[in-house]
């Protein structure tokens, strides 16, 4: 039976996150992706599709499987909406449940009264079949069920997924605002970074940016480590998920290291390599601890340096307190352009960052500039493409 399923995204990935569900249906009969929206992307097909997009998928947030859908005029209406769905078709009255509810442009005036409706929609339900009622559980629920509200419609979803498909299962260690693994994955695709293309992260922090390069690189899938919420569902089937599974097959490894990190912070360093230990990787990914505005390429064939540099209080990691974090920045990025100007000709340099004026800071001009959202925070992943001689232009 094919159901159908939205795949949200962090905002600006959308297309990214088309591309590569298109990638994942090549290889299912019965995966079939429909429509890009603000947000994310619709697409279709039986369970073991949803299966396999979450092993799959390194931008998806989550899978959502569409219970119900259908126009509103009240609260009432969402709690018949809810009572009318087939729960016992996917979880039984002894599964722990948690409802979150977003909206656009609904007239509703409390989404929590909208939450508490379909909670109560889906619990009455049990009551009148079974004479109990789901329990909830907001920390580790069983069964998360998610609403949306437009201005005229409302959709109810279940949760495939369970947490967020950017906790990957290996992260146990972390530095300051780490970028979330979906968003690090989604930055390497729109960078057009390819494997076996030389790789260089110089504030690699934690290690995000690499670990899901060198996933890419080996054939892990993201979901590899982590368990999903369809395992408890009704419908499971072991044997479906045991052969999507088997089919993954590891790509060979390369000869010589491709992917490369430093970091200005020896602890920042320890983490990555017990995260890149924790990820699966077992092969060589140097890693140098060096000032960002120092660094040279570690190899002799152009690549991609991409990076998500520090900002304001962040830059202040350097030890110099006598300075505002602005002049911080400024001085840090001036020299760290003379860097990438003078050292990394024919290499292609993509920086995430919430701070719009990098640029100039940079003294570069960029041949892109993609809009993205980290959470709320409004981003830009600036392309810079290093020709040789363009310090000397700059200089003029």
């Amino acid at each position: 039976m094919s159901h159908s399923y939205f795949c949200p995204c962090p905002r600006g990935l959308e297309s990214a996150l088309s591309d590569e569900l298109k990638e994942i249906a090549a290889h299912s009969p019965t995966l079939k992706v429909h429509n890009t929206v603000p947000g994310g992307v619709h697409c279709s097909g039986p369970l073991i599709d949803a299966m396999r997009i979450n092993l799959h998928s390194r931008i998806a947030s989550r899978v959502l499987l569409r219970i119900a859908h259908a126009g509103y005029a009240n609260e009432n209406d969402i709690y018949d909406l809810a009572l009318g769905a087939a729960w016992e078709d996917w979880c039984n009255v002894d599964h722990t449940i948690r409802v979150d509810v977003n909206s656009i442009k609904s007239p509703l005036k409390s989404l929590e009264f909208v939450t508490l409706k379909i909670k109560d929609g889906l619990c009455d339900r049990f009551r009148d079949r079974t004479t109990k009622r789901p329990s909830v559980d907001t920390r580790t629920p069983d069964m998360r069920i998610w609403g949306f509200l437009d201005a005229r419609t409302v959709t109810i979803y279940l949760d495939t997924s369970g947490e967020g498909l950017f906790k990957r299962g290996w992260r146990m260690e972390t530095g300051d605002a780490p970028l979330r693994e979906n968003l690090a994955a989604g930055l390497l695709r729109t960078a057009g970074w390819k494997p076996g293309t030389p790789l260089l992260d110089p504030m690699c922090g934690s290690g995000t940016l690499l670990i899901e390069a060198a996933q890419m690189l080996a054939g892990i899938p993201p979901g590899q480590h982590r368990s999903f919420a369809f395992e408890k569902f009704k419908g499971f089937r072991q044997a479906d998920w045991d052969a999507v599974q088997a089919a993954v097959k590891p790509l060979p490894l390369p000869s010589k290291p491709t992917i490369f990190g430093s970091d200005i912070s020896g602890d920042m360093l320890v983490m990555a390599r017990n995260n890149l230990q924790r990820a699966g990787i077992t092969f060589d990914i140097p890693l140098k601890q060096i000032e960002a505005q120092e660094v040279k390429p570690p190899t002799g064939i152009p690549g991609l340096l991409i990076a998500n540099p520090p900002y304001g209080e962040r830059i202040g990691v350097r030890g110099d307190r006598s300075q505002e974090p602005d002049e911080l920045a400024t001085a840090f990025f001036s020299a760290f352009g003379s860097t990438l100007k003078q050292r990394f000709a024919g290499w292609t340099v993509c920086l995430f960052t919430a701070d719009l004026t990098l640029p100039r800071m940079l003294r570069l001009k960029e041949s892109k500039k993609t809009p993205f959202f980290n959470g709320a925070i409004e981003c830009r992943l600036f392309r810079f493409e290093m020709v040789a001689g363009s310090n000397r232009k700059e200089a003029s």
